[in-house]
């Protein structure tokens, strides 16, 4: 397996598998991080995937550069997979209004009708390749290619939290109100990030998202219930 390391500052070691972003990429990636974390080298802090490599944090004080990357390089051709297993969530979404602003011209662009763009959007089963941006922030892919455009000439300077968005072949999801250049087709009322839960980030690397369309007024009744602790995005167990 070709990958190659690269040094990270005294604290991390980047395993790159790649030049692009695609699925075969982020299952070595994903995989790699299952098999790090069932066998734990020396001075191991934490890992993070990407979508084309895995970055390892350790303890300076007890490992190195040079061994960390030895321990990695004998658990590369491991045949156990320990990562043989993922979550599909299902999410929610109002493709409706004023939580799809840019519907229209998206639909518009693609040669599409909305509702075209709705239907081959929901009905993807998206590949969380990795979180980052905000705390939470799931780049997730691929989008079917008649969806695939480029960012907004104009970006947005606020982003309502909940936002699904596209961009490039990748969907999206705001968790918090930020800057934003994406398009944006609908919202949920999900929370992705809660400090409060045992894991905060609702999403991990490797899950899978799917869509469903709602109209405002469940959006309006499951957004009552998401504040009031009283709502589960639904989920189920997969094999990867």
């Amino acid at each position: 397996m070709n990958v190659r390391f690269l040094s990270a500052g005294d604290r991390a070691l980047v395993v790159e598998f790649g030049d692009r972003a695609d699925r075969a990429l982020s299952e070595r990636v994903l995989r790699l991080d299952a098999v790090i974390r069932a066998n734990a080298p020396n001075g191991l802090v934490e890992t993070v995937p990407t979508f084309r490599s895995l970055m390892v944090y350790y303890d300076p004080l007890v490992t190195g550069h040079t061994e960390l990357e030895q321990a990695i390089t004998s658990l590369l051709d491991r045949g156990d997979n320990p990562g043989a297993h993922t979550t599909l969530w299902r999410v929610p979404a109002c493709y409706e209004g004023k939580y799809a602003p840019d519907l229209a011209e998206v639909a518009q662009l693609t040669r599409l009708t909305p509702a075209e763009v709705v239907t081959l959007h929901s009905s993807t089963r998206f590949h969380v390749y990795m979180l980052g941006f905000l705390p939470g922030f799931p780049y997730m892919g691929d989008l079917p290619e008649p969806l695939a455009l480029p960012r907004r000439a104009n970006p947005r300077v606020r982003v309502p939290a909940g936002s699904v968005s596209i961009a490039t072949s990748l969907t999206a999801i705001y968790p918090y109100e930020s800057p934003g250049g994406w398009h944006l087709i609908g919202a949920t009322p999900i929370r992705l990030f809660d400090p409060e839960r045992a894991r905060p980030a609702l999403f991990a690397p490797g899950d899978a998202v799917v869509f469903d369309p709602i109209d405002s007024a469940s959006f309006a009744s499951i957004e009552r219930a998401v504040e009031n602790r009283n709502y589960v995005v639904e989920s189920t167990p997969v094999a990867a």
